[in-house]
């Protein structure tokens, strides 16, 4: 019983955590938990630009959407951790929406409870790649991941 409990605590916590972010006012939306022993693989939309970054040059309102994934991405490694007590690996997955709507995948993670998270590290970017996300960033807008490396999901 106590790992529905965590479970929801995860989504109770994501719901209050990420229901606004800094640079865009959409909820995250996630798509898929999936929670085994030690493991949790989580799958979510990368929040849209914000309505308000309409009238901004496209790039500088790309750079604010990328932003906000980032942060949105370590936010949502903290949640994992701190919601399920047991789980020391995650999968994280975040996707956008792509041509036709079809989800295109931007980031992956394979993080662990001990990533140390480097809060000296002032580039949100880096701090995303120390502790574990994988992504390519094009003039600070993050690019869809065609092939995956090996060993990530």
């Amino acid at each position: 019983m106590k790992e529905l409990f965590d479970a929801a605590d995860f989504l109770r916590s994501v719901r209050r955590r990420l229901r606004f972010g800094e640079f865009s006012r959409e909820p995250l939306r996630l798509l898929r938990l999936q929670w085994k022993a030690d493991a949790v693989e989580c799958d979510w939309m990368m929040r849209p630009v914000d309505r308000w970054d309409i009238d901004l040059p496209a790039h500088v309102a790309e750079e604010n959407q990328t932003l906000q994934a980032l942060r949105d991405a370590l936010t949502l490694r903290e949640v994992v951790f701190e919601s399920f007590h047991g789980v020391s690996n995650a999968e994280l997955r975040m996707f956008r929406s792509g041509v036709g709507q079809l989800p295109e995948l931007v980031m992956t993670g394979s993080v662990n409870r001990t990533n140390e998270v480097y809060s000296r590290v002032a580039s949100v970017a880096m701090r995303a790649m120390l502790c574990g996300f994988r992504f390519t960033l094009a003039e600070g807008v993050l690019e869809s991941i065609e092939r995956l490396p090996a060993g990530c999901s």
